[in-house]
């Protein structure tokens, strides 16, 4: 049984990591980073919640758990700290745990390589500065920012509450650029049974932030999963993904 051991903010999502894990065999153990206000999407507050300190505390409740591989599942707590500071948390997380790690913003950036996604559109639940913000850290990756949408939901929970209606027309309107790819980040948002829906209205590639989280997760664990169920990045052949 693959064992992952999931640094979660908070936020409503966590039944696509434990519905992932029950229709897989793997093992989900999720820490919350324990930090105030830790699903706020502003910019001053998700600062706070990208602190190393904060991710190394809720890593260390894993230590006795051996997890496989340890992942920073939050897309915003990553990509505000820009390229270099997602970096120095995967680092930070290797070098605590002694485990392979990655967080869902650099997540997102291998998924779209192996998507061959150089141009995206992003719908981010978002308010505007935090958008701005991902859409500059994929640009620092080279990656084509050509719209972006924010839906503007002040706090995980908030992300939460967002319909499928919502998204849908959000991802139709996106779709009008002819995307490489369409990028829905925040793993807040439940999404890992929405995907093949929300493709079939985009006529491409989404990548979301939960889809590409396990996707990234079970190739650091040596099990890539091959399966129909969570739109095409999970079609695609096992290959090794690098943080």
């Amino acid at each position: 049984m693959t064992r992952l051991g999931v640094i979660y903010p908070g936020g409503g999502a966590e039944q696509d990591y434990y519905a992932f894990g029950e229709r897989h065999d793997v093992r989900m153990f999720l820490a919350g980073s324990r930090i105030p206000a830790g699903d706020d999407h502003a910019v001053e507050a998700l600062l706070q919640t990208a602190r190393v300190e904060n991710l190394l505390e809720a890593a260390r409740r894993f230590a006795t758990l051996d997890p496989d591989v340890v992942i920073w599942a939050c897309t915003s707590g990553s990509f505000v700290v820009g390229r270099e500071g997602a970096e120095r948390q995967v680092e930070a997380l290797r070098a605590a745990t002694g485990r392979p790690a990655t967080s869902t913003s650099l997540a997102f950036v291998g998924a779209l390589a192996a998507l061959g996604a150089r141009r995206v559109a992003v719908v981010a639940t978002y308010p505007e500065p935090a958008s701005r913000a991902l859409a500059a850290f994929l640009r620092a990756f080279a990656i084509e920012v050509a719209s972006l949408q924010w839906l503007d939901a002040p706090s995980g929970h908030d992300a939460a509450l967002i319909g499928h209606d919502r998204l849908a027309d959000a991802v139709q309107r996106a779709a009008a650029v002819q995307p490489d790819a369409v990028v829905i980040p925040d793993t807040a948002l439940p999404t890992m049974d929405r995907v093949g829906r929300l493709e079939a209205i985009a006529g491409c590639p989404v990548a979301t932030a939960n889809q590409v989280t396990l996707w990234a997760a079970l190739a650091l664990a040596g099990r890539p999963l091959v399966t129909e169920a969570y739109g095409r990045l999970f079609r695609l052949p096992s290959r090794e993904y690098a943080a």
